[in-house]
């Protein structure tokens, strides 16, 4: 026993010295002792970076890993703002905002309802089924299905009760008075936003600032919990415009009527109140309802009255004299001799309907004599000339604050021939829109100054700028008065009983593509004034293209001009200056000329 105890403490100690406990070459230790070492390090770098990330993760990017969970399950609504409406000057309600509702799906769960209930909503949504499914057809998670959808329904998609469909409040505008005043309002698209006229003009101020709210959905899209407002939406401003209601409706009737009467392409009248500048009515045929667009056409589109431009023809006489007479070169009663109706300027006729012989200067306006216009045009510098037109505003750009208005065509003075002198002097070789032509009338209205138009109701005077003396624009009145109630006017059929009536007939040869169109096409035009005892408005009316019964202006626009102009006096309220009650049977227009 002693011995072999002997035995074991001898091994343990050749263990301390180095020595093998076992001599088997299989329990032998191979491994250099330096990789334990560097095992050892890894492990221990290891959980070090683990440690540091997770101090970086719960400390500098705690925000940023908090922004991003939330993106998972947190969505911004937007919360629309309510466009501002529009007005006439008496606050009735031109265009406004209906709450509405966009359809939209989640494809791969509204695929799953019935096809029964499918083919209910493609129904409700006003599509085919196979529409519907095509929209469908997406590997999109969010596909619109149908925007500005109105709430009865809304109701009845509601009751389908079909999976993965919901709805998104927006708004649809909404116009009461329809194609009679668009062309003023114009009109929106889905997004809300102005299109056309006012709407377009006055788009920042009609609409309005969007807000916005955080919430959380399920990923069917529904929402499971309000997480606050973000942003608080602003509605748009309300704009009450100068046009009133009942002055539109009786521009539009009559312009309808008319173009519909003489069988014309196209009809167009303005209404302007000769104390403030505002336009009173602006009416257009053919026309278009601003809440059914469907199969809208460029001329239902174009508003005449500002974006189309014509010549004036002899609508344009009255400047021509007037200039002549504020210049002292004659006065009303100056004899002109115009010889046997025929006069050539430089191999160049020009032409009267019929001879006139020696006249006055107050007679070539009644009468609507080209050849008495011409020899006044010829006696002045063409500068003269070019600088009373650019003044009243023809031929430079209009700043009425109106999108699409044109500014005419006036050549350049330096470039005038003497026969281009004389035809310019009674609208011929120029060009001008129904609008331009109507303010250039203001002058002879208020006593030789003119003020700038407004769509907008004013609540402040307007100031005038002066452009021929008083007396010059009294005794214009006074011409344009005959044309009217004068033995020789060419406008009698402008005679409205129970008011002195003032204006002026024009007629002209239709240009298309930069010629007079072949065969003759026409434009009938007049603009006039009312009561000539104290102006009031300034009514112009332009007829294209009349096809029947003629195509004067004082057969076509002259009798338009006084339906409407009865009625807005009625309408209004304006006094009669007149105890003429007679209503002139039509003439043939032939005291007119081009």
């Amino acid at each position: 026993m002693k011995r072999g105890n002997n035995g074991a403490a001898g091994a343990r100690v050749a263990a301390s010295k180095g020595v093998s406990f076992s001599k088997s070459p299989v329990l032998a230790v191979s491994l250099p002792t330096w990789r334990s070492r560097v095992v050892l390090f890894v492990l221990f770098a290891s959980f070090v970076a683990l440690a540091g990330r997770a101090m970086w993760l719960q400390t500098v990017s705690n925000e940023f890993l908090i922004g991003q969970g939330k993106n998972r399950y947190e969505r911004t609504i937007e919360l629309p703002a309510t466009r501002g409406r529009i007005l006439d000057r008496n606050g009735q309600v031109l265009a406004s905002s209906v709450p509405v509702k966009a359809v939209w799906a989640i494809p791969e769960d509204v695929l799953e309802s019935p096809p029964e209930k499918l083919r209910a909503l493609a129904g409700l949504l006003d599509m085919s089924d196979a529409a519907l499914r095509k929209k469908l057809d997406s590997d999109r998670t969010f596909v619109y299905l149908k925007r500005q959808v109105e709430m009865p329904v809304i109701d009845q998609i509601a009751k389908l009760g079909i999976k993965g469909l919901d709805t998104r409040k927006e708004y649809k505008r909404f116009y009461p008075q329809g194609e009679i005043a668009t062309h003023l309002v114009g009109f929106t698209n889905v997004e809300d936003a102005g299109q056309e006229s006012m709407e377009l003009a006055q788009q920042k101020n009609l609409v309005g600032t969007t807000g916005s709210r955080r919430v959380i959905k399920d990923r069917l899209g529904q929402i499971v919990e309000d997480v606050g407002l973000s942003k608080e939406p602003h509605d748009g401003k309300d704009l009450t415009l100068s046009v009133d209601s009942k002055l539109q409706y009786i521009a539009f009737t009559q312009v309808k009527e008319a173009v519909a009467k003489f069988k014309a392409k196209a009809g167009a009248a303005v209404v302007l109140d000769v104390k403030t500048g505002e336009v009173l009515a602006l009416a257009n045929w053919p026309t278009y309802d601003p809440n059914d667009r469907k199969g809208l056409t460029g001329a239902q589109l174009r508003n005449r009255v500002i974006t189309d431009t014509f010549e004036p023809g002899s609508t344009l006489k009255p400047f021509t004299v007037a200039l002549a007479l504020d210049s002292g070169r004659v006065t009303p009663t100056t004899r002109i001799d115009t010889g046997a109706g025929r006069f050539v300027i430089n191999g160049a006729p020009i032409s009267d309907t019929k001879p006139h012989g020696v006249i006055t200067v107050s007679e070539i306006v009644e009468m609507s004599s080209n050849i008495g216009t011409s020899k006044l045009a010829l006696s002045m510098p063409p500068r003269e000339m070019w600088e009373m037109f650019t003044e009243v505003g023809f031929g430079q750009q209009p700043k009425f604050g109106f999108p699409g208005a044109v500014a005419g065509r006036v050549r350049p003075y330096k470039s005038w021939r003497p026969v281009e002198q004389a035809t310019m002097s009674y609208g011929n070789g120029i060009s001008v829109s129904l609008l331009q032509l109507a303010r250039g009338y203001m002058m002879f209205a208020r006593d030789g100054d003119t003020i700038p138009l407004s769509f907008q109701k004013t609540t402040e005077p307007p100031v005038g700028r002066q452009i021929i003396k008083p007396k010059t624009a009294r005794q214009m009145r006074e011409m344009l008065e005959l044309v009217v109630s004068g033995a020789h006017g060419t406008a009698k059929q402008a005679r409205v009983a129970g008011y002195r009536v003032g204006g002026k007939t024009g007629t002209a040869y239709k240009v298309e593509n930069g010629k007079y169109a072949i065969p003759r096409k026409y434009i009938g035009s007049f603009v006039g004034m009312v009561p000539m005892s104290n102006p009031r408005f300034i009514i112009a009316v332009m007829i294209d293209e009349p096809t029947a019964i003629g195509h004067f202006g004082g057969i076509v626009a002259a009798p338009t001009f006084a339906a409407l102009a009865a009625n807005a006096l009625r309408a209004l309220n304006i006094p009669p200056d007149s105890d003429v009650t007679e209503i002139v049977a039509p003439n043939d227009g032939s005291g007119e000329v081009m």
